[in-house]
């Protein structure tokens, strides 16, 4: 018998909605408004830059060919596909977990619908100090990160702390 969703992970899909919102319209708002590496300076060591990744982070593969487009499209696939079956299986008071991997999945289907789309990732957030500047990157990256991040910060919590907060919280 199946668990109403309601009672698991799957109740913070809502967070997916959101990051993918952001994503999505910051990206369009880029691509209609800035030609390819046109740079705007907005706060010292910030700048909105728009910059187009054929690869992975850091443009990890970015010039090989274009096999790698697929490669990471489909491996954004598996990755949602994954966290969904994780999510509907653990419980909706894991807070952290999920959030955690709701924010992956919505990183990771933004990131694919621009590979699917654009045969790209549009990045525009440019961080630097002087002349060195952090890869360019964009909403969809800071999720993943972020709920990269926190999966790693959930597996140094033991199982009896996990329990008794969602306990203290009930």
């Amino acid at each position: 018998m199946s668990k109403p969703i309601c009672s698991t992970g799957l109740r913070w899909l809502w967070l997916v909605v959101v990051v993918l919102i952001l994503d999505l319209g910051s990206k369009y708002l880029v691509l209609q408004h800035f030609t390819l590496y046109e740079s705007i300076p907005l706060i010292p060591y910030f700048n909105l830059t728009y910059a187009q990744n054929l690869g992975a982070a850091f443009s990890f593969l970015a010039d090989k060919g274009g096999w790698q487009r697929w490669f990471f499209a489909l491996v954004a696939v598996a990755i949602t596909v994954v966290l969904l079956v994780m999510m509907y299986r653990s419980n909706a008071k894991q807070k952290l977990s999920n959030i955690a991997y709701a924010l992956v999945i919505g990183g990771a289907l933004g990131n694919l619908f621009d590979r699917l789309v654009h045969g790209f990732v549009v990045d525009f957030i440019d961080f630097y100090v002087g002349e060195w500047h952090w890869p360019t990157f964009n909403i969809a990256d800071s999720a993943i990160c972020i709920g990269a991040a926190l999966i790693i910060i959930e597996s140094f919590i033991s199982p009896d702390d996990q329990d008794k907060q969602a306990v203290s919280k009930t």
